[in-house]
C-alpha cells in the first residue's frame, strides 16, 4: 500500500498549487482596473489589441502553473535526472484555457460554476501528469487516457471561447496554431516511445489554424466552430499515431476521415 502511495503527489503540495492559481483568477473579480488598447495604424491597415487585467492575470496564472508543476514533479521518486518539461506543458495550457472563458462569464452563478469546473480540471491534470512520470505506475494507463481526452476537451473549450469572445483573426489564428501544436505534441509524446514529433505537431497546428481562419467569417455558433476545429485535430493526431505504428496509409486514413466526417456532420445539424 505504501508503494502505491509513492505514485501520487503530496496532497499539501497539490492544494497549495491549485489554491495559488485559483486565487489569481479570483483577483480578476475583486480588483477593478481599466482596460486599454494597443493600436497600430498604417495606410490601409489598422491593428487594435484590447488588453485587460484578466489578460495579465491569465498569463501570470499560466506562468505560476508552470513553476508550480516544476516544483511538484521534482519530488517524484522516478524522475531522477530526466527532464520534466513535458509534464509542464498541458497544465500550463489548462490554466490558460480555463482563464479564457472565466474572463467572459458574468458575475454570479455562471462564473462560480466555471470557477469550480476549472478547479476540477486543474486537479485532474496535475494528478495525471504526476502519475505519467512513471510508466510502471498502476494507474498509468487511466492517467494517460485522461490526459488525452482532457487535451481535446481543452482545445474545444479554447476554440469555443475564442469564437464567443469575437476574437479577431490576428488573435484567433496564432492562438489556434500554438495550442493545437502543443496539444498534439503532448499527445504524441504520451505513446510511450519518448518521441518529440515536431514536424507532425507543427503541421497539425498549421492545418487547424488554416481551418480556423477559413471558418472565421462563416455564420457558425461558438460550439459549431469549436467542433469544426477539434475534429481535424483529433483526426490528424490519430493519423500520426497510426503511421508511427507502421500501419499502411490507406488503412490509417480510414479512422481520421470518419472522425472528421462525424465532427463536421455534427456542425451541420447543431
Amino acid at each position: 500500500m505504501q508503494e502505491n502511495r509513492s505514485y501520487l503527489p503530496s496532497a499539501d503540495r497539490i492544494g497549495v498549487l491549485v489554491a495559488s492559481v485559483l486565487l489569481a483568477f479570483a483577483l480578476t473579480r475583486i480588483i477593478q482596473a481599466p482596460s486599454f488598447t494597443i493600436t497600430l495604424e498604417l495606410p490601409g491597415f489598422y491593428f487594435a489589441l484590447p488588453l485587460t487585467l484578466g489578460t495579465f492575470i491569465t498569463i501570470l496564472a499560466a506562468a505560476l502553473t508552470a513553476a508550480g508543476m516544476d516544483w511538484l514533479t521534482r519530488f517524484h521518486p522516478a524522475l531522477g535526472k530526466k527532464t520534466n518539461i513535458e509534464h509542464l506543458m498541458l497544465p500550463t495550457i489548462t490554466t490558460f484555457v480555463v482563464g479564457a472563458p472565466l474572463s467572459l462569464l458574468p458575475n454570479g452563478t455562471a462564473w462560480w460554476t466555471g470557477f469550480a469546473f476549472g478547479a476540477l480540471l486543474l486537479v485532474i491534470v496535475f494528478l495525471a501528469e504526476y502519475i505519467t512520470i512513471d510508466p510502471s505506475a498502476p494507474s498509468y494507463a487511466p492517467a494517460r487516457a485522461g490526459l488525452t481526452a482532457l487535451s481535446y476537451a481543452l482545445f474545444l473549450i479554447l476554440a469555443t471561447s475564442l469564437r464567443f469572445s469575437g476574437a479577431r483573426m490576428f488573435v484567433l489564428t496564432p492562438a489556434v496554431f500554438l495550442v493545437a501544436a502543443l496539444i498534439s505534441l503532448r499527445i504524441l509524446h504520451l505513446d510511450g516511445t519518448d518521441r518529440w514529433d515536431f514536424p507532425w505537431a507543427i503541421g497539425i497546428g498549421i492545418i487547424c489554424a488554416q481551418i480556423g481562419a477559413g471558418l472565421h467569417y462563416w455564420p457558425l455558433t461558438p460550439i459549431q466552430f469549436g467542433l469544426a476545429l477539434t475534429g481535424p485535430l483529433y483526426a490528424l493526431t490519430l493519423l500520426s499515431v497510426s503511421i508511427a505504428e507502421d500501419i499502411p496509409l490507406r488503412r490509417a486514413a480510414v479512422g481520421p476521415i470518419i472522425i472528421i466526417g462525424l465532427a463536421w456532420a455534427a456542425v451541420l445539424f447543431l
